[in-house]
């Protein structure tokens, strides 16, 4: 076969550091989404839908052929950090988590998770960050210590 093709979709989580509520309107939380949709063009990955609150993202997106998965995130949290310390003083001291979560996504489930994403803000009205990526990580048969999860 003279082509290498994939279409692979990844559904990714991470919060800020120590879960800090950085994003405080719907106009910033849009904006670092937005942001964050711009990275992963760049990336030659395809952005399907970035959500979140104002301590976490989740993305949904597709995965280059010519990256890995710890490139890419690596490159979305460091390029998007940047540019957040520079909206103002009261983003100086902005960072992401160390960690983050990754999980595979089937053509069948997009519908699902991008209904999930879109709906972040009632989802948290009833859970926090922490049951939920528990959670996440339950579903997707991932063991964890949960010293080293938080950091």
């Amino acid at each position: 076969m003279p082509q290498s093709l994939s279409r692979v979709y990844l559904h990714t989580v991470f919060s800020t550091k120590d879960r800090h509520p950085f994003f405080t309107s719907e106009t910033e939380i849009a904006d670092v989404h937005s942001y964050i949709g711009g990275i992963v063009k760049t990336l030659a990955c395809e952005p399907i839908r970035v959500g979140g609150i104002a301590d976490h993202v989740h993305l949904l997106s597709t995965l280059s052929r010519t990256k890995t998965i710890a490139e890419f995130i690596k490159e979305t949290k460091r390029v998007s950090s940047n540019w957040i310390q520079e909206l103002g003083t009261g983003y100086k001291r902005f960072s992401w988590q160390a960690g983050y979560g990754c999980f595979s996504v089937s053509e069948m489930e997009l519908d699902q998770i991008v209904e999930y994403l879109d709906n972040q803000e009632d989802h948290h009205r009833l859970i926090d960050f922490k049951e939920e990526y528990r959670k996440l990580l339950r579903d997707h048969g991932i063991e964890y210590d949960e010293r080293h999860v938080w950091d």
